[in-house]
């Protein structure tokens, strides 16, 4: 049998699934084992343990200075940002999408211009919206949608794009309206491939996100770990990278089942 036609069994795609994880681990933990028996001192790779008391720390202990359980405090100010971005993103993403890929009007003067604003590194204008927005929340939440709106708008053209000419023939010949068209053809098109698009953008959100707060913030997981990098706390920062790639998978799995569930029909939402 030909190797691009084997399958692993259900078994099998579980342990298949695991083994990069374990490898990982195990590669990790005989590392820092090694290192730590050499310079019980060392900070680079620290211990389960270091980690453990490290977690305590930040999520079961109340700092001193504000009474806040650190890690929920700077959770709850992440995604408070995150989430404003990526609604703000959608919307935006899915007026523009809708305009420029079904109007031709209005494409041929914007299209040109989102497709080069795409190509705009989204940090190297970080310090124009710190100057234009001020330190505080908005400018963070602009970076976001700088970030990643262009590329969903994109997305989403090409997608209005791929919508066979023959049904805009028939929905035409029907009598159906500009906005019927719109309303009825277009928009349950494009939702599926929204929800699949911010997927797809999550970790260029998450990276716009960690480095705004980086930058300017007194909270949130990016601000922390650069506040701690300092102190080469790596025992507070592998712990905090480990977190936030959790929160981003669920949020990933949470939108796959969401199109799952309101697109059963599309192809793809189920990936």
């Amino acid at each position: 049998m030909r190797l691009i036609n084997r399958h692993p069994s259900a078994g099998g795609s579980l342990m298949l699934l695991l083994l990069p994880f374990i490898v990982l681990v195990v590669v990790y933990f005989t590392s820092s084992s090694l290192r730590l028996a050499v310079n019980p001192e060392d900070k680079l790779l620290p211990s389960a343990t270091q980690m453990g008391n490290a977690v305590k720390e930040f999520a079961f202990t109340e700092d001193k200075r504000t009474g806040e359980y650190l890690l929920w405090s700077d959770t709850e100010a992440s995604l408070k940002r995150l989430g404003i971005g990526l609604v703000v993103s959608a919307s935006l993403a899915l007026v523009v999408g809708i305009a420029t890929g079904t109007i031709p009007l209005i494409g041929a003067v914007f299209s040109p211009f989102i497709k080069v604003v795409s190509m705009i590194p989204p940090l190297s204008v970080l310090p124009i919206l710190f100057i234009v927005f001020g330190l505080d929340e908005l400018s963070k939440v602009v970076l976001i949608v700088v970030g990643i709106t262009p590329m969903i708008i994109r997305d989403l053209q090409q997608r209005t794009r791929e919508i066979p000419n023959e049904l805009w023939v028939k929905a035409q010949t029907l009598g159906a309206t500009s906005w019927t068209l719109i309303l009825r053809m277009i928009v349950p098109q494009l939702l599926p491939r929204l929800l699949i698009a911010m997927r797809l953008s999550l970790g260029s959100a998450w990276l716009f996100l960690i480095a705004a707060e980086a930058i300017a913030s007194t909270d949130g997981l990016g601000y922390r770990i650069f506040l701690v990098r300092r102190y080469l706390a790596m025992d507070v920062i592998l712990p905090y990278v480990m977190w936030i790639t959790l929160l981003a998978w669920l949020i990933d799995e949470a939108l796959r089942r969401l199109t799952r569930w309101a697109f059963p029909w599309y192809v793809g939402g189920d990936r």
